[in-house]
């Protein structure tokens, strides 16, 4: 009888109870397999990445070595959910603080508005929805240069390489893909403000 086979009939408050009296990692393995799948589904949700989205579950199951330690987690499958949910936003907003520097809207756009890590996360997972409609509204040659530039993290020359646009038009492409970007973002504010 293998190591979680022995396991299999207990559940995930025992798992964890005895995984912080002995912090054996193996109980985390256990955990991973029951839900290391439903993991990877919510972060492809998110991240729209399977590759990313793998590397997030790992992290994931990473931080739960030390995270497990410091809560009491009566429903892990619920806790687990609002946990990857958080870490696929926290992601996501790093993916746009180039984008957000660069776009340089009035301070008082609450769309770009920081707030601590934590807190507003409902509010956090608007404006990001907001940001991708607002992208979705460009054209496709500026949709995929800003896509390119800033959450891929692809150079000028690389984006002309896959794209087949000349340097000129790449540049073109993103600087009128972040002008017509903030027109899009402040009409969609407006927009559910005025609804």
């Amino acid at each position: 009888m293998n190591f979680s086979e022995k396991y299999k009939n207990y559940s995930d408050y025992d798992i964890i109870g005895i995984y912080k009296n002995t912090k054996n990692n193996a109980f985390i393995g256990i955990l991973y397999e029951r839900y290391g799948h439903l993991a990877l589904g919510l972060c492809i949700k998110y991240l729209k990445n399977k590759d990313e989205a793998k590397d997030s579950v790992i992290q994931i199951f990473t931080d739960l070595i030390d995270d497990l330690l410091k809560h009491n987690i009566a429903y892990f499958k619920s806790w687990l959910y609002v946990y990857c949910k958080n870490y696929c936003l926290m992601q996501l907003r790093k993916r746009q603080s180039n984008l957000k520097r660069d776009l340089e809207l009035k301070e008082n756009v609450y769309f770009f508005v920081d707030s601590s890590e934590h807190e507003h996360l409902e509010e956090k997972e608007k404006q990001i929805v907001l940001m991708e409609k607002a992208i979705e509204l460009l054209n496709d040659a500026q949709k995929t240069c800003i896509d390119l530039f800033y959450f891929k993290n692809k150079s000028y020359f690389e984006i002309v390489e896959i794209t087949g646009y000349s340097a000129n038009e790449v540049k073109s492409h993103i600087q009128n893909g972040k002008r017509n970007l903030k027109i899009k973002i402040t009409a969609l504010i407006d927009e559910q403000t005025t609804e």
